[in-house]
């Protein structure tokens, strides 16, 4: 994927750092860290490089054993400087928790540690993440402070709202949650720049074109507590609708019954059975130039669900009464318009797999369609990796063990590649 410079400056938010290092590495993310020796006295550098695999460095007089390189690549011959090495090979740069200190000192153009000097150095986006308390935040020197590194071209990541590190005090002032902070990275390294809670899109490969993309598994209700469900997290879903975002789509996900949360800039639809998925697919599909169907779908439901809870009984046993549900992609491609392109999912087990899969591809007019094993512990539900199968017409593409936002990519490389032979 990308290279992500993280720099940490002092707060008691430094501590969120580690799990946005934790999710850019799970996305397929090469990081490196530098950090702010006030920094050290809330986060350890050992916790950062367990989660990198790289040194960690807080001083440009500091020997890297990495002589600059990032995680993915090979370190030079030569010991170059730092703070010029570390930004040269960046993608972007993120300071997270960025301190009143710290954003004092960039606004102003020093360069007085080795975080200041390499975002003084970078010639890639600058992210800048505010956390401080709210009195300092909204203080008028703060706040000139963050209009002129925006105006210089920072993208500033907006604090949340809520309880502060002082005992009693709320306000704004928190450090935006882990996943925002990677989606604003990943917004930049699309080239696309969020201020002032607008977003705006500077191209991208699906530009222009609108996304439709399923995600989770749907339940099937037995009564009013009881439901008949699948494994599916939909983590494969949203790490297609995010990063269809990053290469400037417009995405609509269609959520059945997924908890995580909505990648920045998606919008989401949320759903719950076979039948609400394809009643708003159906509403959807019209609109869209490209169809991902991600969710999995239950094939059966029953064919008279109990209004109310059923009581346990000793003496009795249950029997329910299966029907098939509709096949929502079979009905969707049958309403296909020129122009559109259709990628369907199957997770199959065991082997026959692929064949199984081709003849799904045949049979319901997809131009695509991604097949994973699920009798495989090591990935699809529940885990960040999976390994795929990608076949087209044209095509069967083995995609290894990575990490889900590294198969996502390659489902879309897939998909501009259909859509430029088309």
């Amino acid at each position: 994927m990308s290279r992500i410079l993280l720099g940490v400056s002092g707060g008691i938010a430094a501590y969120k750092a580690l799990e946005l290092v934790r999710l850019a590495t799970a996305g397929g993310h090469a990081v490196r860290v530098v950090q702010t020796p006030t920094s050290r006295r809330f986060v350890g550098p050992a916790s950062f490089e367990a989660l990198t695999g790289a040194p960690v460095l807080v001083s440009e007089f500091e020997r890297d054993p990495a002589h600059g390189a990032f995680p993915d690549q090979a370190p030079p011959e030569h010991a170059p400087l730092s703070h010029l090495a570390l930004v040269e090979g960046a993608e972007v740069y993120l300071i997270a928790p960025a301190s009143a200190n710290t954003i004092a000192k960039l606004a102003a153009g020093l360069a007085d540690n080795l975080l200041t000097s390499a975002a003084l150095a970078a010639s890639c986006p600058l992210v800048l993440a505010p956390a401080m308390n709210s009195r300092m935040y909204e203080h008028p020197a703060t706040q000139a402070n963050l209009d002129a590194l925006r105006a210089r071209g920072a993208i500033v990541v907006e604090p949340d709202s809520g309880r502060l590190a002082s005992k009693g005090e709320e306000g704004v002032g928190r450090l935006a949650e882990p996943a925002r902070l990677l989606a604003a990275c990943e917004d930049a390294l699309a080239g696309r720049a969020r201020a002032d809670a607008h977003t705006y899109t500077h191209g991208g490969s699906l530009a222009g074109l609108k996304v439709l993309v399923s995600a989770g598994g749907t339940r099937e209700p037995i009564d009013s507590v009881r439901f008949l469900g699948n494994s599916s997290s939909g983590r494969m879903g949203l790490a297609l609708a995010q990063a269809a975002r990053g290469r400037g789509a417009q995405v609509t996900l269609v959520a059945a019954n997924v908890a995580l949360p909505t990648p920045a800039g998606v919008r989401r639809r949320d759903v719950g059975s076979a039948a609400e998925m394809q009643r708003v697919c159906e509403q959807e599909f019209p609109h869209c130039d490209v169809l991902l169907m991600a969710a999995a779908v239950a094939d059966f439901t029953p064919a008279a669900p109990t209004d109310g809870k059923l009581k346990k009984s000793a003496r009795e046993r249950l029997e329910l009464t299966l029907e098939p549900t509709a096949d929502i992609l079979a009905a969707l491609a049958a309403r296909r318009r020129d122009g559109q392109t259709l990628v369907g999912f199957a997770a199959e087990h065991g082997e026959g797999a692929l064949e199984y899969a081709r003849g799904k591809l045949a049979e319901k007019r997809l131009d695509a369609i991604v097949v994973n094993d699920i009798s495989r512990t090591d990935i699809g539900f529940h885990v960040d990796a999976n390994e795929v199968t990608i076949l087209s017409a044209g095509e069967e593409r083995h995609v290894p063990r990575a990490s889900k936002a590294h198969v996502a990519a390659a489902v879309l490389d897939a998909v501009e590649r259909l859509r430029t032979a088309g």
